[in-house]
């Protein structure tokens, strides 16, 4: 048991380490010449009292606190989230290829979002734009059909949610393909924002996603023990006085809300609670008490690196994150089904 906590102590220490050096690196690198020391001060500049004694450059500023801080805040959250989604998911589905868009949350987010740059939609609410807003509602919209598509005289197996899964998503992105074909003069913004990307990221963007990611990882925390009960099987979980169905129901729709959360701010990004749930896996096994952690932190540190690489590999042009992690993600894809192919995995 030592051992254990030990290990889990030193993978989040160094995790947290590499968070730090990462969101430094977020702040530094880019197309304005930034020193760390410069982002040391600036950060230190809007503390209450020694802030008053600390002078910064506007335009150093301008492109550090109110550009590249609230960017890579937002790349570490919304990794973090798919991540976490990802590892419900998993559980879930006792699959180690499940990802958080198979329920349908990503046709359902590219359909609520491309329905609110088209039609114009101008509400919003507080910290989320009207796009991110539709988006939500999109994606949890689209878990609850699916989930209700796939119940059948009160239960639901796996198989018949992966299979309406994949149905309602065919489907979805066929309407998305329907509006593009009607709407071309704004093509362009939709595709853009289908492919996910960070681009817009601001200070408030972040009131609106903080409490309801903050909430779904206490609950998923809280039902690490049936999590844990879940990767046995169904029956063996309902002897070890688990309610599989109400357990199942309820992360499947606290997973959509992680990946809901983060689609509305982001766009459309995949692969990231595929990839990082895995080698977290292997790394500190499949306990949830330690894997839902461990996976946050990972998710977090790696898509503030996508991001870092779709904005410096082809400067002055930003390539959408989302195309980022779908050249890391796809391959990967492949290599999992290839090794369950041989039998390995």
């Amino acid at each position: 048991m030592n051992t254990k906590r030990g290990s889990l102590a030193i993978s989040i220490v160094i995790l947290l380490i590499a968070l730090f050096l990462s969101i430094g690196a977020g702040c530094v690198l880019g197309a304005a010449d930034i020193g760390i020391g410069d982002v040391v001060r600036v950060i230190l500049s809007k503390l209450p009292v020694l802030g008053r004694s600390i002078e910064v450059p506007a335009g150093t500023e301008s492109i550090i606190w109110r550009l590249r801080l609230p960017r890579v805040i937002l790349a570490a959250l919304v990794g973090g989230s798919l991540a976490g989604a990802g590892v419900v998911f998993q559980a879930v589905f006792r699959n180690p290829m499940a990802d958080p868009y198979l329920l349908g949350t990503s046709a359902g987010a590219s359909l609520g979002g491309a329905l609110a740059i088209l039609l114009g939609v101008g509400f919003s609410l507080p910290g989320v734009s009207g796009t991110g807003v539709m988006a939500f509602l999109g994606s949890i919209g689209a878990v609850f059909l699916v989930y209700g598509i796939a119940r059948i005289r009160g239960r639901i197996s796996t198989a018949t949610l992966l299979l309406s899964g994949i149905a309602v998503s065919a489907f979805l992105t066929a309407v998305v393909s329907l509006l593009l074909l009607f709407y071309r003069e704004n093509m362009q913004h939709v595709v853009y924002w289908i492919m996910g990307g960070l681009g817009t990221a601001r200070w408030d963007s972040l009131p609106g996603i903080v409490p309801g990611i903050f909430i779904a990882l206490i609950i998923i925390g809280l039902h690490s023990r049936d999590l844990n009960m879940l990767l046995l099987g169904d029956e063996t979980a309902a002897h070890l006085g688990v309610s599989v169905d109400a357990v199942k129901r309820r992360m499947l729709i606290v997973g959509a809300l992680l990946a809901a959360l983060s689609v509305s701010v982001s766009g459309v990004i995949g692969f990231v609670g595929l990839i990082v749930p895995h080698m977290v896996r292997l790394v500190v096994g499949p306990d949830h008490r330690r894997l839902l952690p461990v996976s946050f932190l990972a998710g977090a540190v790696f898509l503030i690196i996508a991001d870092l690489l779709a904005r410096s590999l082809v400067p002055p042009v930003e390539i959408p994150v989302g195309i980022v992690t779908a050249l890391f993600g796809a391959p990967f894809f492949l290599y999992l089904l290839i090794r369950r192919k041989k039998g390995v995995a």
